[in-house]
C-alpha cells in the first residue's frame, strides 16, 4: 500500500541529473510513471537507475505525471516548457520542478499559467550518473526556489530524497550559480593546470603529490573560510611571485597560453583580499601589483 502524499513522477531528460534523482524519489516509495531517453547513454542509464520504468515520450510523460522533473540543459529548458504549454500539456494542480541552477520559477511561467504549480530544486553536486550518487546525495543542498505557498512542497520533496534544502530568492538565482559554477568548475581548471605543469618538470603522477595538499587546503578552507590563506601572496613575498609570473610567462610562450593568465587573475584576487584582511601592508601589495603587471599580460 502506497504511502499517504506519493506522487507519479514523470522524469524528461535521464542525463546523469535526471536518472539519479528520479531513482531518488522512487526510493521515497514515488511512482516513477515514465521517463523520455533519446541517446543510447541516456537509455542505459535509464534500464540501469530505473528498471521497469517505460521510456516515453515527453509529451506522454507530462499527460500521466502529478509530478514532472526537467532535468535538461540550462538553455534547452524556456523552450521546453514553451513548446509544451502551446500543446496545452501542463495540467492544473501539476507540479513542475526543474534543476536548473540558473533559473529559478519565472522560467516556468507557461506551467503557472497553465494552473500547474512551479518549482526549482536545483543539487549543489556533480553527478556521475550511476548509483553512488544516491549515497552523495545525503550530503548535499538544494538551491530550492518556489512561491512561498508552496516551498514547503519543494522542501519536502528535497529532504525525500536525503538532501537538504536552503531557499534561494527568485532575484538571487544566477548568482547563486554563479557561485556554484566558479567554485566548482575553476577548481577544476586550476587543479588540471597545476597537474599540468608538475608533468613538465618530470611529476609522473601529479595527483598523488596534488591530493594531500589541495584536499587539505580544502578542509581548511571550508572550516575556516580566508583564515586559512596561505602562500607567498598572503606572505607579500614579492621576489616568489614574480619569479612565478616569469616562469609562467616563459612556459605560456610569452603569456599567450591560459594557465599565466589564471595565475595572474587569481594572485590579483588573492592579494585583494589578503589586504583587506590586513595581512598586507600597502606597500607589499604595491609591490605584489608590480610583480604582476598590468592586467593585459
Amino acid at each position: 500500500m502506497a504511502k499517504p502524499g506519493r506522487l507519479g513522477v514523470g522524469i524528461i531528460g535521464a542525463g546523469k541529473v535526471g536518472a539519479v534523482l528520479g531513482a531518488a524519489l522512487r526510493a521515497a516509495e514515488h511512482a516513477v510513471v515514465g521517463v523520455s531517453a533519446v541517446s543510447e547513454a541516456s537509455r542505459e542509464r535509464a534500464e540501469t537507475l530505473l528498471p521497469g520504468v517505460p521510456v516515453l515520450e515527453v509529451q506522454d510523460i507530462v499527460e500521466r505525471a502529478e509530478l514532472v522533473l526537467l532535468a535538461v540543459p540550462d538553455d534547452a529548458l524556456p523552450g521546453l516548457v514553451d513548446g509544451l504549454a502551446k500543446l496545452g500539456a501542463w495540467q492544473p494542480g501539476q507540479l513542475v520542478a526543474h534543476t536548473s541552477g540558473r533559473f529559478g520559477v519565472g522560467v516556468l511561467h507557461p506551467v503557472r499559467a497553465a494552473g500547474a504549480v512551479p518549482l526549482a530544486l536545483h543539487p549543489a553536486m556533480t553527478f556521475t550518473g550511476m548509483s553512488l550518487d544516491l549515497t552523495r546525495l545525503l550530503d548535499c543542498t538544494f538551491g530550492v526556489t518556489a512561491d512561498a505557498a508552496m516551498l514547503p512542497i519543494a522542501q519536502a520533496l528535497v529532504v525525500e530524497m536525503g538532501a537538504e534544502p536552503v531557499a534561494i530568492a527568485e532575484a538571487d538565482r544566477t548568482l547563486y550559480h554563479a557561485a556554484l559554477a566558479h567554485g566548482s568548475n575553476h577548481l577544476v581548471t586550476l587543479v588540471a593546470q597545476s597537474s599540468q605543469l608538475l608533468r613538465e618538470v618530470g611529476v609522473e603522477q601529479p595527483e598523488r603529490m596534488l591530493g594531500p595538499l589541495l584536499r587539505a587546503t580544502l578542509e581548511n578552507a571550508l572550516a575556516s573560510g580566508e583564515s586559512a590563506l596561505t602562500g607567498p601572496v598572503a606572505r607579500g613575498d614579492v621576489g616568489t611571485v614574480e619569479a612565478h609570473a616569469q616562469a609562467l610567462r616563459e612556459y605560456d610562450g610569452g603569456g599567450h597560453g591560459d594557465v599565466l593568465a589564471a595565475y595572474l587573475a587569481m594572485a590579483r584576487a588573492t592579494a585583494r583580499r589578503a589586504e583587506a584582511r590586513g595581512l598586507l601592508k600597502a606597500d607589499q601589495l604595491e609591490g605584489l601589483n608590480q610583480a604582476l603587471g598590468s592586467k593585459e599580460d
